[in-house]
């Protein structure tokens, strides 16, 4: 690691000290900055150690969706201890006190686990905790599934932040729950959100583009190729297609692919995108028409797109 040194009036290699905290120049012994705060860990675990040996002597951040802001105190069972911890009153107390956000606590980890599963940044996570916060407060969403409630949060977080996702590829983390019922829960979540806001709620305009790079990634397509699948999802929407954002970005993706010189057949192109193969080829149909103006010149000419054949 190298830093300035005011003594040797240039940037020399430093020696931190971890016992005292200071930062020492290599070449003339000035300490640059003392009493550093170590951030790493404090213990060291071992292969052989343990699991029940947690050397951990803070808690989690501050949670402000919780009663406690997550910021409880809970009783370590005994050394010595015979017997169930929780038959003891210490123990009982310690129970009901935990009760009011176990289940809170329980869907905040579940929907961690899908955001995980997703590759999701923390924000969405965090949006989706909140909608779900709102939700439960409202006592109304006993004897409905909950892994489609959940899922629901996570999709509507998804579209407020710009993110979005299909039902599909949230179906596909939800443990069981079907696309059907999570649409319903979907539909249930905005209902009750605008009941309490008294307003309607913003869930995001749906893009062709907003799926382009990840449709992408899973096909492996070049650089360049997706440089004209991006750009031309986005002049297809100077024209009136009537299909669904997916849909046409499915399509154009197929597009580009057959003009470029690796080839994909329609059935990766519905692997990859969770759109169906009759799908693909009704939205290539509507989208051949304006191919001219829609596929990018430097990528294929006219010559190009006339012999492009119908999947």
């Amino acid at each position: 690691m190298d830093a300035y040194c005011s003594d040797c009036r240039k940037s020399t290699e430093v020696v931190f000290d971890h016992s005292a905290g200071d930062m020492v120049c290599s070449e003339c012994g000035l300490v640059l900055e003392s009493h550093s705060i170590d951030e790493t860990s404090e213990w060291r675990t071992f292969a052989n150690e343990s699991g029940d040996n947690d050397p951990v002597r803070v808690g989690g951040p501050n949670n402000p969706l919780l009663s406690d802001g997550g910021l409880s105190t809970v009783i370590s069972k005994p050394n010595g201890t015979t017997g169930d911890f929780l038959t003891s009153s210490l123990g009982r107390w310690q129970y009901r006190g935990s009760n009011a956000d176990r289940s809170l606590i329980l869907a905040f980890k579940v929907i961690g686990v899908m955001s995980d599963r997703l590759g999701l940044v923390a924000t969405i996570k965090d949006r989706a905790n909140e909608i779900y916060k709102k939700v439960e407060d409202q006592k109304s969403s006993r004897g409905r599934n909950q892994d489609a409630i959940l899922a629901a949060c996570l999709y509507i977080a998804c579209r407020q932040e710009d993110k979005p996702r299909t039902v599909k590829e949230i179906c596909s983390v939800a443990n069981g729950a079907t696309k059907k019922e999570i649409g319903r829960a979907k539909e249930y979540i905005v209902k009750q959100l605008e009941l309490e806001m008294g307003q309607s709620v913003e869930m995001g305009t749906i893009h062709a583009g907003d799926f382009m790079r990840r449709f992408c990634s899973n096909l492996g397509m070049t650089n360049q190729a997706v440089k004209a699948a991006q750009e031309a999802v986005k002049k297809s929407e100077d024209f009136d297609i009537r299909r669904s954002p997916i849909s046409i970005a499915a399509a154009v993706i197929y597009i580009v692919t057959q003009l470029s010189d690796e080839k994909k057949p329609v059935k990766d192109v519905s692997l990859a995108t969770g759109v169906a193969e009759g799908t693909i080829r009704n939205s290539f149909k509507d989208l051949y028409p304006h191919l001219s103006k829609i596929i990018p010149n430097w990528y294929a000419q006219g010559q190009d797109l006339k012999n492009l054949s119908s999947p």
